[in-house]
């Protein structure tokens, strides 16, 4: 592996390790969207059941109240009863006291039916106002560790493109230009290491001439397929040792 092959290869794997904690840095403010979005939704839901708890209260005080207004009609209708004249007056009183009981009737059925339902709300609120407590302080949590983990991941970032400029300025032109354009095409992988004959990144295999020429040589060179900068290591032998430990 020459110098600057060398060189590529440790800014290859400065850029990767660049890429994901920029992809974490920006996917952190997506999370705390996420959780937040939950928790209005949770506020929201808690909301309409306040309002139908208290729209079922009112409507229980609307019809006790309709309630009292009826019984003194009774009230007054019976009054009136004992002082009717004719028997005409009478059906008529004993009718308006008949619907009034009635009318009573209708409301009470309808308050047992609103006092079932306002139990059940008065205890999904309660469960809601629990649950919501804890939800914020989950997320106020979440928040406080996307926060120390963007500074920590901003902190990585600074010292990988500090070290980065440091190893780019000893590259020559053409070769940082070319690493650069082949970065961009292939969404940031420009380097790739040639395995059995094969170039790593598209897996066609190298010809013959192709890959001889680039194990002798201190050129820079890519693959003819993808485009990749190539870069060859030699296989590592250990059959001297072998001899020497079997004398």
């Amino acid at each position: 592996m020459t110098a600057e092959i060398e060189l590529v290869t440790r800014i290859q794997s400065l850029d990767t390790r660049s890429a994901a904690l920029e992809k974490e840095v920006a996917n952190l403010p997506k999370h705390i969207a996420h959780v937040e979005k939950a928790l209005d939704g949770h506020l929201k839901k808690l909301e309409a059941d306040r309002a139908a708890h208290i729209a079922n209260q009112k409507t229980r005080k609307s019809l006790e109240d309709d309630n009292k207004v009826n019984e003194q009609k009774i009230s007054k209708f019976r009054d009136q009863t004992l002082q009717a004249k004719n028997n005409e007056q009478y059906k008529a009183f004993q009718n308006e006291i008949a619907f009034a009981e009635k009318e009573i009737r209708k409301s009470e059925d309808r308050i047992l039916e609103l006092m079932g339902q306002s139990e059940a709300l008065d205890t999904a609120v309660k469960h809601a106002e629990s649950a919501l407590k804890k939800e914020k302080l989950q997320v106020d949590s979440e928040k406080a560790r996307a926060r120390e983990r963007t500074a920590a991941d901003q902190k990585q970032l600074d010292a990988i493109q500090s070290e980065r400029a440091a190893l780019a300025s000893q590259l020559s032109p053409q070769v940082l230009q070319l690493y650069e354009r082949v970065r961009k095409k292939r969404k940031g992988i420009a380097i790739a290491e040639v395995v059995g004959g094969r170039c790593s990144a598209c897996m066609i295999l190298l010809r013959n001439q192709y890959l001889q020429d680039l194990r002798k040589s201190e050129q820079i060179m890519v693959c003819e397929t993808c485009g990749c900068i190539l870069y060859y290591n030699v296989p590592v032998s250990f059959e001297p040792d072998l001899a020497a430990a079997r004398k």
